[in-house]
């Protein structure tokens, strides 16, 4: 049998760094190395990969297709290292952790994981911050934010780690009567949200004319202007609220183009505390079901 090639655990930190932090220096000053160190490492990982991993475009460092490939193992794998170095080291979950949810996607799911955690993490302070999907991928980029679950405007994106799909559906109250020759009363989010941008979109499409009578940041907001039978909006299946139905084509209502979620960060400038929060949502998203996966695949 042949041996296996063991992968270095510091080895894939070094190229984690290097990636999402943009440069050799860079992930040097983080890890508390030379850059020729650094250096050295990334080579040593690509004689065990046997392809080189990074490719330089001015100043600019990109992962190659198989820097690409090995990332999402690499940070799964550190990932996990650290999280069993974190089950040992209980006492180092200290400080504040931000995190980022967006206003357009409601993540019950998510939030219940986050509570838990706080509850048995008194010594971490968290920070919470609602925003639009937009707004939360800057923040996360500036570092004003540690962790954060997103609508992504493409299929790859920088600090991913897991990520899924919803299917926006057409939500109204059960009494709801579509009148076919007045304008749909939309609700929606402000301007930048995609849960909008996909109800103008397929209404333009369909020909349908439209107003927007109620515009808020929140869910529970918007699900009420729905259930007072003021609008109809797009939420998922998991906010639809008793008092609402769907609404389908047959009734002119389109389908709405589905989303993609994800759940981001970066794991280089992640305390123990954050990497612990992390593991806890993974665990909570596979245990959504196969609709969220690793990603890429």
């Amino acid at each position: 049998m042949a041996a296996l090639t063991n992968l270095p655990t510091d080895l894939l930190r070094t190229f984690i760094a290097v990636v999402e932090l943009g440069g050799h220096s860079k992930a040097g000053a983080l890890l508390g190395r030379s850059q020729p160190a650094i250096s050295l490492q990334i080579r040593r990982l690509e004689e065990l990969i046997r392809a080189p991993l990074l490719s330089q475009e001015g100043r600019t460092i990109q992962p190659t297709s198989a820097g690409e490939a090995l990332l999402s193992y690499a940070r799964e794998m550190i990932r996990i290292n650290d999280e069993a170095v974190s089950y040992f080291h209980r006492s180092d979950k200290t400080g504040v952790l931000r995190i980022g949810l967006p206003t357009d996607y409601a993540v019950a799911f998510l939030q219940r994981a986050i509570t838990r955690f706080s509850q048995e993490n008194p010594d971490v302070e968290l920070e919470v911050n609602c925003d639009l999907s937009r707004e939360l991928h800057q923040h996360l980029r500036a570092d004003d934010l540690d962790v954060i679950v997103a609508v992504m405007p493409n299929t790859r994106m920088p600090y991913l780690s897991r990520a899924w799909g919803e299917q926006p559906i057409w939500a109204a109250a059960e009494g709801f009567r579509n009148l076919a020759h007045r304008p749909v009363p939309l609700g929606a989010h402000p301007e930048g949200c995609d849960y909008r941008a996909r109800m103008i979109q397929a209404l333009d499409t369909a020909e349908r004319r439209w107003r927007i009578v109620y515009t808020g940041p929140g869910i529970s907001g918007l699900q009420n202007a729905v259930l007072n039978g003021l609008c109809v909006t797009a939420l998922t299946k998991a906010t639809m609220l008793p008092g609402m139905r769907a609404l389908d084509e047959a009734e002119g209502f389109p389908p709405l183009e589905p989303l993609r979620v994800g759940l981001l960060y970066k794991h280089p400038r992640l305390s123990a505390a954050g990497l612990q929060l992390v593991s806890e949502l993974v665990a909570g998203l596979d245990s959504v079901g196969a609709s969220v996966r690793q990603v890429p695949t």
